[in-house]
């Protein structure tokens, strides 16, 4: 089974970077062909500062690896080293009617939350459509705000199936439904375009100030309060097995804590899950060339398969 994601370096990864794609990514490298690409052309819709998208490429990359994906075991990729992308992108917009990119939850979604209405933001289901189809792609595992993003990918598909014959595979959205929305500190999806994140590798001082900018209600400390709907909660049993989890739910019922404490609680849940992974991170960090090696091998095996198939979609088109 060929699975493909990629996660956009538009910014320090975030807990629900991993949870809500990166943790699954890792979990299925044995059991699946793995494709995991870096998505520095859709970062552009929200980053235009070239020094910056390198270097939260390469940040990327250094924690993708340091959080356990495996370049031997997946192939994983600069989406811009396979330039093949792009070209395929121009060429699924052909087939693209405009109404099916104006029906695009996602586009209203960030239009909504300030950002500019650019072609590029309009387009990026494309894009996506592009990277899922160019490798043949069978599942894509995404949160509810992506799915119609694959649909859209099997529209174009079917498509151009109809009109040139079976060239594309049809692929299916894969979604984890106790995981599908990760909070964010605001209570709204976690998201860096909203800035509600809690970063897996910032210091110790930024991850106290995100956690202690959780919205919470005004509960007085001696009384019990509703785990269920503390952003505080929902964040936390992310880190928790069901016995933790329990137990935690058990304190917010008994009272006598208040959210000040709770916080203190995901304080330590955050630093202790991701301590190891912080040290890998900063350790590739500090070996930039060892990270665009490991890049460069999994384009190299990226590439192969992207021409193969862009000569067959030649033959059909002209080109």
């Amino acid at each position: 089974m060929r699975v493909l994601t990629g996660i956009q370096p538009s910014g320090d990864l975030h807990i629900g970077n991993y949870f809500g794609a990166i943790k699954q990514m890792i979990d299925a490298q044995n059991t699946s062909e793995m494709f995991i690409f870096i998505a520095n052309y859709h970062a552009m819709t929200s980053l235009q500062n070239g020094e910056k998208l390198k270097e939260n490429s390469l940040k990327a990359a250094a924690a993708f690896l340091s959080l356990g994906i495996d370049p031997e075991k997946s192939v994983f990729w600069l989406q811009s080293d396979v330039k093949e992308v792009m070209e395929l992108y121009w060429i699924l917009s052909q087939f693209t009617p405009m109404g099916l990119l104006e029906r695009a939850h996602s586009y209203k979604d960030k239009i909504a939350k300030g950002l500019s209405a650019s072609h590029g933001l309009f387009s990026y289901p494309v894009l996506m459509a592009a990277d899922i189809l160019l490798f043949d792609t069978q599942l894509v595992p995404v949160g509810k705000d992506q799915i119609q993003h694959v649909e859209i990918a099997r529209d174009i598909a079917l498509k151009i199936n109809n009109e040139w014959g079976e060239i594309f595979i049809l692929p299916e959205a894969k979604i984890n439904k106790d995981l599908a929305v990760i909070v964010g500190t605001d209570g709204a999806k976690m998201s860096k375009s909203y800035k509600n994140t809690i970063d897996i590798f910032s210091n110790e001082k930024t991850l106290k100030k995100q956690i202690s900018s959780i919205i919470t209600d005004s509960t007085p400390l001696e009384e019990p309060k509703n785990s269920e709907e503390c952003n505080v909660f929902k964040i936390a049993k992310l880190f928790l097995d069901k016995e933790r989890e329990k137990d935690l739910q058990d304190r917010y019922l008994k009272g006598g804590e208040g959210y000040g404490h709770f916080k203190a609680y995901l304080n330590e849940l955050i630093n202790d899950y991701f301590q190891d992974a912080r040290q890998k991170y900063n350790e590739f960090l500090e070996k930039p060339s060892y990270l665009k090696e490991i890049l460069n091998f999994g384009a190299n095996k990226a590439k192969n398969i992207a021409r193969e198939k862009m000569q067959k979609i030649y033959d059909k088109i002209g080109l």
